[in-house]
């Protein structure tokens, strides 16, 4: 039998990151390791560490985890920070970019990065424009396989409310099915897919940057039963 994947998370508490915790309970082929500023709720019968840090010491965090695959899952919102856009880049750009580069430093084979659709340099929106900047950033990095996923909007539990995402939850069903062709990249997904799919990359290893938008997330997730 192989060893397993040692997987190294950042962004263990948002939807994607629980998500992945959830689903590696009683899998023999994964370890995580989560690396985060403070202890991180865990389902019943996971078995996985927790490297407790401030972020300036994640690089070494991260080298400790002796991670083969190292997942970001990062995030914030504006609204979040209080429409203070230098915080939110402090933590969706400058913060992602460390840990990329402490994941390079580390000789970690694979990086994976959860981004947005409508990631784009040249976008009006500020967010999706800080993501683009963002992709642009990692693919000068240097690592050794590099995979950006690009999910639209994200359904499932959220520790936190917001109203206008709960509310959009409620009608993607609707929305998604007016949403075809080249607008398919914008159908809502399920945070556990989402995961699902970071599963299923994780055993990828051919070097190089792939890009995964909805489609594509679909059918990584299927690899990652």
């Amino acid at each position: 039998m192989s060893d397993p994947i040692r997987i190294a998370l950042v962004g263990a508490t948002g939807m994607i990151g629980q998500s992945l915790i959830r689903l590696a309970v009683g899998r023999s082929d994964l370890r995580l390791v989560a690396v985060a500023r403070r202890e991180v709720p865990l389902p019943p019968g996971a078995r996985m560490e927790v490297l407790v840090a401030e972020p300036d010491n994640w690089a070494d965090a991260i080298a400790a985890t002796n991670a083969d695959v190292l997942v970001c899952a990062l995030g914030t919102t504006i609204r979040k920070v209080g429409g203070d856009q230098a915080a939110f880049r402090a933590v969706d750009q400058d913060l992602v970019l460390a840990v990329a580069r402490a994941a390079k430093a580390a000789g970690v084979r694979q990086t994976i990065v959860v981004s947005s659709i409508g990631a784009d340099m040249a976008a009006k929106n500020f967010y999706l424009r800080v993501k683009g900047e963002v992709e642009q950033a990692l693919g000068k990095i240097g690592l050794t396989r590099l995979d950006i996923l690009r999910p639209g909007l994200l359904r499932g539990a959220r520790g936190e409310t917001r109203v206008a995402e709960r509310m959009a939850m409620i009608a993607s069903p609707l929305t998604d099915l007016l949403l075809h062709g080249s607008l398919r990249k914008y159908r809502s997904v399920r945070a556990d897919t989402v995961a699902r799919a970071i599963i299923g990359l994780s055993k990828e290893k051919a070097a190089g940057r792939f890009v995964f938008e909805h489609d594509a997330i679909l059918r990584a997730a299927r690899r990652g039963d």
